[in-house]
């Protein structure tokens, strides 16, 4: 099939959508304000259309024209009201399935009834209140969660950890996703907080850009500023190998210089990015191993580039390992039963999809129903797995529930 083609079928059913959600609209309409149908009807129709023109206009005419403002909230906009109008629709549509239902049964009982079912004002205002505190709630997460940095303290044991690295702070943020930044400013003001924090070791668990490198162009600076005792450490996400865009890009950038030029973010910022390998520290007179992997899932649908094996090379006989890999995937996949000698995981990558329940005692997001551990801390056999909300932000331009997190963790010693 024709891109042409294409669009002109997802054009279609994208009017034959709001034709549906319209005939719901159109009895609160005759309910509540029945003297201003019309404008109510055109409004309807316009805003969408006008969402829609302006974001074909930015991608014919201004694809390489970065974020701001402007741009993200009439994208997040549009697809606000296409969420809470599939949220509507189901309620619309049982609505038609209880009506259908009806009807049949009335004409069963009496064949020669011709009269139809009415619409449930009930079931129709129910949907569209849930509706429209949905997409509430997304405007909120954009204009509040976004850059509502929060700060979460976590201790890990680890199993016969020395009195010398008890105590030791770690700081890590994963998934910057720079390319997704609207507001630098606000940004800077979680950079500023991770720099407070004064911690002995830095750690940065993938996913820098969304695709291409120069979209950590304008941050590099801001960036280049965290540092820590004994050094920053990071690791790539499945973000960072440009996997999901074509090459050359209108630059004529090639996808292995886009992931050299992202690789050279890294060493500009003074942060030690682990390639399928290690770094030793010793603190107190007592060996560290830093692990770090490239981007290794056990979904089918993200890369396998990672390579423990090759990270462990050199450092097997040292006691105590800790492990930077993307996916938390990993950590069940490989780690947990093959490595007991690493102490503790830091992942990332999932977000906690940036929308959910996030609260001391319950949390729930849909991610959940695809990754066993999908935010927060597991121990499981004496290891430990960190999965960190994430910095940045992805699709969504804001967060509601999973806020973005720095987090701080004290190794102590294991005396269970």
């Amino acid at each position: 099939m024709s891109r042409a083609l294409f669009l002109v079928f997802f054009i279609a059913a994208l009017l034959a959508f709001d034709l549906y959600a319209f005939q719901g609209f159109k009895v609160l309409v005759k309910k509540w304000l029945p003297a201003h149908s019309l404008l109510f009807y055109v409004l309807y129709w316009t805003i969408p259309v006008v969402l829609g023109c302006i974001i074909a206009i930015k991608a014919i005419w201004y694809p390489s024209t970065p974020n701001n403002l402007f741009f993200t909230l009439v994208f997040s906009l549009l697809i606000g009201l296409f969420i809470a109008k599939l949220i509507w629709v189901i309620f619309i549509l049982s609505d038609d399935l209880i009506r259908v239902i009806r009807y049949a049964f009335n004409r069963a009982i009496n064949s020669s009834s011709g009269h139809t079912i009415s619409r449930s004002e009930f079931i129709i205002t129910v949907g569209f209140f849930l509706a429209s505190t949905l997409f509430g709630s997304l405007l909120y997460g954009i204009f509040k969660g976004a850059h509502n940095y929060t700060v979460k303290r976590r201790k890990i044991p680890i199993k016969n950890l020395p009195q010398e690295l008890s105590g030791l702070k770690i700081v890590q943020i994963s998934d910057v996703h720079s390319g997704s930044f609207w507001n630098k400013k606000k940004v800077q003001r979680g950079v500023d907080m991770i720099k407070r924090l004064e911690p002995d070791l830095f750690f940065f668990t993938g996913d820098l850009v969304n695709n291409k490198a120069d979209e950590f162009d304008n941050y590099k600076e801001m960036f280049s500023s965290i540092s820590a005792k004994y050094g920053a450490y990071s690791v790539l996400g499945n973000h960072d190998y440009g996997d999901y865009v074509r090459w050359p890009d209108t630059n004529g950038i090639t996808k292995n210089q886009n992931l050299e030029n992202l690789k050279k973010h890294h060493k500009d910022m003074g942060w030690k990015l682990l390639l399928n390998e290690n770094d030793v520290l010793e603190i107190g007179g007592h060996k560290l191993a830093i692990l770090g992997v490239e981007n290794w899932s056990d979904h089918k649908r993200f890369p396998k580039y990672g390579d423990l094996k090759q990270a462990m090379k050199g450092v097997e006989d040292i006691n105590h390992k800790l492990l930077l890999s993307h996916d938390p995937s990993h950590w069940r996949a490989q780690v947990l039963n093959q490595h007991p000698s690493i102490g503790a995981t830091f992942s990332g990558h999932t977000h906690g999809m940036q929308f959910g329940v996030d609260t001391k005692y319950y949390k729930w997001s849909p991610v959940k129903y695809q990754y066993p551990e999908w935010v927060d801390m597991y121990t499981e056999k004496g290891q430990s797995l960190y999965v960190n909300r994430g910095f940045g932000y992805l699709g969504y331009p804001g967060r509601f529930g999973f806020l973005p997190e720095i987090t701080v963790f004290e190794l102590q010693a294991d005396i269970s």
